[in-house]
């Protein structure tokens, strides 16, 4: 079986990414497999982001590596939280960073409340080939929590597509329409190409 790396130690990311991957035959690892690496995660784009933590990844592990960077980017914010979603509020706290984003848009008017989740994934090998594929999902933010599932902003994000939060679909679902499904399903369009090249 053959091994790929997600550059991730998000649970929710790595089972979103194994589902995509088992059937191809694929062992997908992530960083909790190995012992800690040390990413300097600086760049100014979401690209920047994915390829630094892809290149890093896969030098010290010299295996093919998968890396996304993702974030939520709401326009009555100028894009913000956008490539700093993660540390919107402080490091990881996906609750405080939910009570930060209802803060900043608590006098945001309804029809001003459009966002959209971004993914950029960026795929390399110990050879320098490297692959990027790139996701959106359209939005509205609410004004409250909705939903039990997903993680991060997803309570907060409703899909105007189906009529109900991120944090109401089930992973399947989820799946169907988010970025990083949309992103995955990007590069599974080019995987085999990229895979295969020398």
């Amino acid at each position: 079986m053959q091994t790929i790396v997600v550059a991730t130690k998000n649970s929710g990311k790595a089972q979103e990414y194994q589902k995509m991957f088992a059937p191809l035959g694929f062992k997908v690892k992530t960083l909790q497999d190995f012992p800690p690496i040390t990413i300097n995660e600086n760049g100014n784009s979401f690209e920047e982001n994915a390829t630094i933590k892809a290149t890093t990844v896969m030098k010290v592990l010299k295996l093919p590596v998968l890396a996304d960077d993702s974030g939520l980017v709401v326009d009555a914010l100028n894009g913000e939280p956008g490539i700093h979603s993660a540390r919107y509020a402080g490091d990881h706290d996906d609750a405080a960073n939910r009570q930060k984003l209802i803060n900043a848009m608590r006098e945001v008017p309804d029809d001003q409340r459009t966002a959209h989740f971004h993914t950029t994934i960026v795929a390399i090998k110990p050879n320098g080939k490297k692959l990027v594929a790139n996701g959106n999902v359209s939005g509205h933010i609410l004004h409250k929590e909705q939903g039990t599932n997903g993680f991060g902003y997803d309570p907060l994000f409703y899909v105007d597509s189906l009529i109900c939060s991120m944090a109401d679909l089930t992973p399947e679902q989820k799946n169907k329409i988010s970025h990083r499904g949309n992103a995955l399903r990007v590069l599974m369009k080019n995987f085999n190409d990229w895979w295969n090249k020398q």
